[in-house]
């Protein structure tokens, strides 16, 4: 149990730090496609995780479980080690007055040596520090420990804040309330009530799940920066909600009926996978994306550790309450509940999420505050300059 707790906080620390981080070394030519690499390869573990179960189910049990458990510890040793090379943000570099080792990070991460100096100079905007100066360390008076930020939160937001905080936390709420990690849980249950009655067809079609998974996040990485934040998510959760209620009427018409219909469950599992596959393609990578993006330099920790906060709280209370609700309202009226929240979903994406594609991190505040997301077009950055909270 105290393993799994320490486990838990090291995953709560990397899924905050892990978008942020890529999105703040990133150039906003390829930050859609280099900020969804966190989830690539957490839908590439789980299906290897998927993949080892199913060959580590061959052994005997008092074997086959611990194997299951102890070869996770490889990729994390992997992990650390590789972390030992990564380069420090350059925004946290300005933010101690470094500036050298922060335009030497930019240098290597940008696309031009002209771009680098133009993230210098945004970055330098909003840290307060005058674009002229070009000493090696400065000493930055306007530092942000975190003081204040609370109250621009929550007691005295601009509407620019409050809309990006709802945006944020929205994101995050809808993409586990749609009931993914009920579907990646229990997928063995949801094809045994399905209908495929071995372990071994449960299993299978478990890897299936993790497979398409895996398949259409790598697709959505190539999607991001060229289509563009909204389309991706509106056609993704489009999906979700045609997957999502197809699978309750036909779990529900296998659960009414005393013969075998084997066209219903051949539309159960094609449902899942197609809801999986949606949801990778957009919703899946793009919370992540999104909010990582969006928010301030004064406000980007706090603001992204609420999101996962919102993200792993929502995800806990599907997970836990997945089954008792199914045996209540039988399994198929689960989905269709999954459904309705993800058509609430689409509206609150399509009503609140202005379009980022393109935009460097000191412009997103500029797109913010007014509630006409369905405009794409780029705004005048000049009414979105980035201040320090005293």
């Amino acid at each position: 149990m105290f393993a799994r707790f320490i486990a838990g906080v090291g995953i709560g620390y990397a899924l905050m730090i892990a978008p942020v981080y890529t999105t703040e070394v990133s150039p906003p030519s390829c930050r859609g496609f280099l900020t969804s690499f966190p989830e690539v390869f957490i839908n590439g573990g789980i299906l290897l995780g998927y993949i080892s179960n199913y060959g580590f189910s061959k052994l005997p049990l008092h074997l086959g479980w611990r194997m299951m458990l102890g070869v996770g510890a490889v990729p994390s040793v992997i992990l650390a080690v590789g972390v030992l090379a990564m380069p420090e943000s350059p925004r946290w570099l300005v933010m101690r007055g470094r500036l050298t080792e922060a335009a030497e990070v930019l240098n290597k991460t940008s696309d031009s040596p002209e771009e680098a100096q133009l993230r210098l100079a945004d970055i330098k905007a909003a840290a307060g520090i005058p674009e002229s100066c070009n000493d090696d360390v400065v000493q930055v008076t306007k530092r942000n420990h975190g003081e204040g930020v609370w109250k621009e939160f929550f007691l005295y937001p601009t509407p620019a804040v409050r809309h990006i905080l709802i945006a944020a936390l929205g994101i995050h709420f809808f993409q586990q309330a749609s009931g993914i990690d009920a579907v990646v849980l229990y997928s063995p249950e949801i094809f045994k009530k399905a209908g495929l009655e071995s372990d071994g067809e449960q299993l299978l079609a478990t890897v299936a799940v993790g497979f398409s998974k895996t398949v259409f996040i790598l697709v959505a990485t190539f999607l991001l920066d060229r289509v563009g934040r909204r389309p991706l998510l509106l056609t993704s959760v489009g999906g979700m909600v045609f997957s999502l209620l197809t699978l309750g009427v036909s779990l529900t018409i296998i659960d009414h009926s005393r013969a075998l219909l084997k066209w219903a469950i051949g539309l159960s599992v094609a449902t899942v996978l197609s809801y999986v596959a949606t949801f990778s393609i957009g919703a899946g990578p793009i919370a992540w994306v999104y909010s990582s993006e969006i928010f301030p330099l004064r406000l980007r920790a706090q603001g992204a550790a609420m999101g996962v906060i919102v993200n792993r709280v929502t995800s806990g209370v599907i997970s836990m309450t997945f089954l008792s609700l199914s045996n209540k309202i039988t399994i198929g009226g689960a989905f269709f509940i999954f459904g309705g929240i993800a058509i609430c979903g689409w509206i609150f994406f399509y009503t609140m999420l202005p379009e980022t594609q393109g935009k460097t991190l000191e412009e997103m505040e500029g797109s913010f505050g007014k509630f006409a997301a369905w405009s794409n077009k780029r705004k005048d950055s000049g009414n979105g300059d980035i201040q320090l909270a005293n």
